[in-house]
């Protein structure tokens, strides 16, 4: 069976090498034949069948006995030969390859390591006579360089493949020349590569377009070094620093077949290197833990920073083909420093993930870069890196002569919004302890305050200069207020109502005084003669005022939308460490609870209430009373602000009550105004707000359609077509009414008995509104009626299953 395989291995072979022949080494490689046909023909026969059978006998192990050894030395010798006669070799010197095939052949049959370099030095000869005799007095520019040095490179890189494998057999305290001749054949490959690969455009002098280096050669030869290394690795000829080495040349390799970057192998190799110590360093084998200490710690991530600033105009040119411009220095900035705080995360994540400091410096960081990419804040010229390339990327006469020279709004109030958020972060992750000093805290919240306001004021209401003092007092209240609720101290219970209620009357104030600034500059501009071509000017500065009061109202909805989740948030934490407290309680009471679990459920809810109103008056003994009260205001100034804002940018839609109204779930029970009302009631207010809004914006609908829509003018006729349309269409909105009564009275209460019909007798008058109205809300309202109706029949439906079980 054997014999059988070695005969049809022999006949492959031999029918390969002369496909070979015919295809590729006569018809690509015909000008290297020194030697006329037809005794070329059988030297390069000798030469390939030879050394193929050569390489198949020591795949199967046939070269074993004394006799196979000197047969397969005889073959090397003559291989040898017969391919240095082929290439035009002197036949003065064909002993030097004869020579060379010997010292192999021993190399190979008794594994002698002189032997091997012998063969080493000598092939290197027959190398060098080759290139110089068939390369070196050719005049072309290859790759960006003269072909004679190109020459130089490729005849170093091969002697240093052929050296490699036998430094490999040297004892272990020779290992590190493997390992400086591994690294230095990757370092001659990457450069190599990365010429002919981006800059294959330019040699005959530029007159060639044609890809000279495929990628698939990159990736291939990427992946025959990383198993080479792998390999050796697996043998322990080379160290774990030097697979981190060559493991990153080859990678970075293949940055070049997605960016067109010249300097791109380098500038990943560099990044490579500086990330992935964590990754491929500092781990031992019998342990599990990390090595690394906070000096080195620091020590790698201050390496990936500079190795990230070597990147930046790589960093440029990625940016300009994304955005099809040159980008601005703040988003290089900001994208250099998201780039160093995601290479810093192996370190925090695999070697200081115990440490609470070091996760909170690296989401600092990647916040910070994320905010200089959405802000790109303008930079100083001290901060800017202007290079050669970057100059000339961005000094381009195209956009000038295309777009004109074009305004540009001042940025530099981004940087104060940086700073807000910054502050807010190290705040949030403790870095600034404003939780445990009082001093710190009101120093930080009047610096937050100042930060946001002149952003603010600098940012939309720039040419309103009277509203900047207001605007900022408002800014440094709310930033107050909130702090302090959070954090309270002893004295600020006393004094944020105060503050709360001085941010509530510049509400009215600033909004006023900001429309009579704009009206008195726009009367003074009359008063200095605008004519009646001047209109446009006019109409312009009216929606500029229209605008800033729009602004403004956006601006104190944020800001009461942002207290009334404040406090809604502390009250339902005070709420549950009570329900926590009694439940903690009442289950060391027996077994009474598993024997009735519907009944306790039951009786928690009712207790839920009386601790709310244990909480009140908790927080009334701690002088934080105002809470809720204060959270009301909030809210309900926040939901009327929102209504007017709907008035004023839709016109008053009816669907956008449905994205509004749940902003009245923040609601408490207070002392005061509310005192009625509990979680239990949570739903009430929207319900109402729903059903009490489309009703109003009906008869607005309604009016309107009447007083303005006919031809009658300010009247309406008795009989007329508006007459018939307004009582039409308001008994219908009447009809609407009972299934909207019903159904709040059923929310504030969620109670209902089971006989009673009167959800089910409202859905005739509903859907009688919404197949016969005329007007958009009256038929919202029926829609609504329908399935507040619906919904009523199915809930009261299932708690009296539930009471049935419970009896």
């Amino acid at each position: 069976m054997k014999s059988v395989r070695v005969v049809s291995g022999a006949v492959a072979v031999v029918v390969v090498v002369i496909c070979l022949e015919i295809r590729v080494v006569f018809r690509s490689f015909g000008k290297y034949i020194q030697v006329p046909p037809p005794l070329s023909y059988l030297l390069v026969t000798t030469t390939l069948l030879g050394g193929a059978a050569g390489a198949g006998a020591s795949v199967l192990g046939m070269v074993s006995s004394g006799f196979s050894s000197a047969v397969f030395t005889g073959l090397a010798v003559v291989v040898s030969s017969a391919g240095a006669i082929v290439v035009g070799f002197p036949l003065l010197f064909i002993p030097l390859p004869a020579v060379a095939g010997l010292c192999f052949a021993r190399f190979f049959t008794k594994k002698s390591v002189p032997s091997y370099f012998a063969f080493v030095a000598l092939g290197s000869l027959m190398v060098i006579w080759f290139v110089m005799h068939n390369y070196w007095d050719l005049n072309i520019w290859l790759a960006g360089m003269f072909l004679k040095s190109f020459c130089k490179l490729i005849v170093a890189n091969i002697i240093i493949a052929m050296v490699i494998p036998g430094l490999v057999l040297l004892p272990s305290k020779f290992h590190f020349l493997t390992e400086a001749g591994m690294v230095a054949h990757a370092l001659l490959l990457c450069y190599i590569e990365d010429r002919f690969f981006n800059y294959s455009s330019i040699y005959y002098y530029g007159m060639e377009d044609d890809v000279m280096y495929p990628s698939y050669m990159v990736i291939m030869t990427t992946l025959i070094g990383l198993a080479v290394v792998r390999r050796l690795f697996a043998d322990r000829r080379i160290g774990s620093k030097a697979v981190w080495i060559l493991t990153c040349l080859y990678s970075a390799k293949l940055a070049m077949l997605f960016l067109s970057s010249k300097s791109i192998v380098w500038v990943s190799a560099a990044l490579l290197l500086a990330v992935t110590p964590p990754l491929l360093l500092y781990k031992e084998k019998s342990k599990s833990a990390s090595k690394m200490k906070p000096w080195q710690g620091y020590a790698h991530a201050a390496v990936v920073a500079i190795s990230v600033w070597f990147c930046r105009e790589t960093i440029f040119d990625a940016l300009q083909w994304w955005n099809g411009r040159p980008p601005s220095d703040g988003l290089l900035l900001g994208f250099c420093i998201v780039l160093i705080g995601l290479a810093c995360i192996p370190i925090v994540a695999l070697h200081f993930s115990h440490v609470l400091s070091a996760k909170r410096s690296l989401v600092l960081v990647v916040a910070t870069g994320c905010m200089f990419i959405l802000m790109q804040p303008p930079m100083p010229m001290t901060w800017s890196y202007h290079s050669e390339m970057i100059k000339a990327a961005r000094q381009s006469a195209d956009d000038i002569s295309i777009y004109g020279f074009m305004a540009s709004k001042p940025t530099w109030p981004s940087w104060l919004l940086i700073v807000s958020l910054l502050l807010i972060l190290a705040a949030a992750t403790s870095l600034i302890p404003i939780k445990y000093v009082v001093e710190l805290r009101a120093f930080y919240s009047i610096v937050m305050g100042l930060a946001l306001g002149v952003y603010v004021s600098a940012e939309f209401f720039l040419q309103a200069a009277v509203l900047h003092v207001l605007i900022i007092i408002t800014m440094v209240c709310a930033s107050v207020f909130v702090i302090f609720t959070h954090f309270p101290s002893a004295s600020s219970t006393k004094l944020l109502p105060w503050v709360f209620a001085l941010l509530v009357a510049l509400f009215p104030v600033t909004y006023l005084l900001e429309g009579q600034v704009r009206i008195k500059t726009l009367s003074d501009n009359v008063a200095w003669g605008w004519d009646a071509g001047e209109e446009d000017k006019k109409v312009t500065t009216m929606l500029a005022i229209e605008g800033a009061r729009t602004s403004l109202l956006g601006l104190y909805a944020a800001i009461f939308m942002l207290i009334a989740l404040l406090i809604k948030f502390e009250l339902t934490s005070l709420l549950r460490e009570k329900v926590s407290e009694r439940t903690g309680q009442s289950q060391t009471q027996g077994g009474a609870r598993g024997m009735f679990p519907t009944r306790m459920r039951l009786m928690q809810q009712r207790r839920a209430t009386s601790i709310q109103s244990f909480v009140i008056e908790k927080m009334s003994e701690d002088g934080a009373a105002w809470m809720p009260a204060v959270g009301n205001v909030a809210t309900i100034v926040c939901f009327a602000i929102c209504l007017i804002l709907n008035i004023h940018l839709s016109g008053g839609s009816s669907h956008a009550i449905f994205f509004l109204a749940p902003i009245l779930l923040l609601l408490n029970q207070d002392s005061d105004l509310l005192s009625g009302f509990g979680d239990k009631q949570r739903y009430f207010p929207v319900v109402l707000a729903i059903s009490t809004y489309l009703a109003l914006s009906s008869l607005y609908s309604v009016w309107e359609e009447v007083w303005f829509g006919g031809n009658t003018g300010w009247g309406i006729e008795i009989g007329g077509r508006e007459w018939f349309f307004a009582v039409k269409n308001l008994a219908l909105l009447i009809l609407t009414a009972p299934g909207h009564i019903i159904f709040n009275r059923y929310v504030w209460s969620y109670t209902s008995k089971q006989s009673d019909a009167s959800p089910m007798l409202t859905l005739p008058l509903s859907f009688a509104a919404v197949v016969i109205t005329d007007v958009f809300q009256v038929r919202l309202l029926g829609v609504l009626g329908i399935v507040y109706s619906l919904a009523q029949y199915v809930i009261s439906r299932q708690q009296y299953i539930k009471g049935l079980r419970y009896i």
